[in-house]
């Protein structure tokens, strides 16, 4: 399965309104992508705490074998 940068966009959306984000579909293949994401919602929260938001945002999308993204590499940053 694949998935599209626009969907995992409109997810990271709804969870960071006034985010700054950008996709790019490093591979090709619509299962491999970067993200760069600013918001304020990061503020006061260690990297790990800033992905784990992120990840929540994509609603299942990376769920082990069940999820349609293989790969995301994340480089989260406060606006």
């Amino acid at each position: 399965m694949a998935i599209s940068a626009g969907k995992i966009e409109e997810l990271i959306r709804k969870k960071f309104p006034q985010a700054d984000i950008e996709i790019i579909d490093t591979a090709g293949d619509s299962n491999h992508y970067s993200a760069i994401i600013a918001s304020q919602e990061f503020r006061g929260k260690s990297r790990i705490e800033q992905h784990k938001l992120v990840y929540e945002a994509l609603e299942g999308a990376m769920d082990g074998n069940n999820g349609i993204l293989h790969a995301l590499a994340l480089q989260t940053k406060i606006k």
